[in-house]
């Protein structure tokens, strides 16, 4: 079984930076694709990022490109969402997901539990 536990959501303003980590059990990591999405209240969860299990390839919502970058450390069970030039529409609960292969649909096989991104104007 894979557990995801996310970590680094919180209060920022408008402009500025987060890192958010997703942390991951189990043997799976090193050979699986990573995610993440995000959820704003009353909307549907979003997908933002994706990584290959190698890192080799990235994806990006057109929403964050240029500002957001995924990144793992396979040798940490670790992913990362660098979050930069934040706006208030970035607000929203993040989470991590775990997949065979990235799709920007919401079918991915394991989902941590989600952390709170709030972005103040």
């Amino acid at each position: 079984q894979v557990q995801l536990v996310e970590s680094g959501g919180g209060l920022v303003q408008a402009g500025g930076s987060l890192r958010l980590s997703c942390t991951a059990s189990g043997r799976t990591f090193s050979t699986a694709a990573m995610g993440w999405f995000r959820q704003a209240a009353g909307k549907e969860r979003e997908f933002v990022a994706g990584i290959s299990w190698a890192g080799s390839s990235t994806y990006y919502a057109d929403s964050v490109k240029g500002r957001f970058t995924i990144s793992r450390d396979n040798a940490k069970n670790t992913a990362y969402l660098q979050m930069s030039i934040l706006k208030p529409e970035d607000t929203a609960v993040y989470y991590c997901a775990l997949n065979r292969v990235v799709t920007v649909t919401t079918h991915w096989g394991y989902w941590g539990q989600g952390t709170q991104v709030t972005v103040s104007s």
